[in-house]
């Protein structure tokens, strides 16, 4: 078997990102990087994901550029792997971001388990005041992908 590597679009990127709503999620700080694993919702070249205080939070917050990673692996083999380039972005509790608090909700919510990472129970809306949930947007600088498929 042999396998055809084709780099993606953006366009093609965009698709990818659109679609998935799973990923891995890359911070550094003093030169050492950090990867975990989110749920996002992409739209407008932001992915939407919230998480709960913690070291991925401290570390974005200390150094907002950021690497999301998504990897697609369709039935029939092959695969395609997105890499997106990103700024930090929080959405406190206040009212100068209430409406983005509540677009990021209102995006992941409509995907099943898509709260399991962050401990929210499914179905609750965002408590405004007070809430340890801290939702954020990774706003695209860059984004590139490749894709193997199988030729024989």
């Amino acid at each position: 078997m042999t396998m055809k590597l084709t780099e993606l679009t953006p366009a093609q990127c965009y698709r990818i990102l659109e679609s998935a709503h799973f990923g891995h999620l890359a911070c550094c700080k003093n030169g050492q990087p950090y990867v975990a694993a989110i749920y996002f919702a992409f739209s407008s070249g932001v992915a939407y994901s919230f998480t709960m205080p913690g070291k991925k939070l401290d570390w974005m917050r200390g150094n907002d550029r950021v690497c999301l990673h998504v990897e697609q692996r369709p039935a029939v083999g092959g695969w395609a792997s997105v890499v997106v380039e990103g700024r930090f972005e929080e959405f406190p509790d206040s009212d100068a971001r209430r409406s983005e608090r509540l677009h990021a909700w209102s995006l992941l919510q409509k995907h099943p388990d898509w709260w399991e990472i962050g401990a929210m129970t499914l179905q609750e809306p965002p408590v405004l005041e007070g809430s340890p949930h801290v939702f954020y947007g990774i706003a695209v600088t860059a984004v590139s992908g490749r894709s193997a498929v199988r030729t024989e």
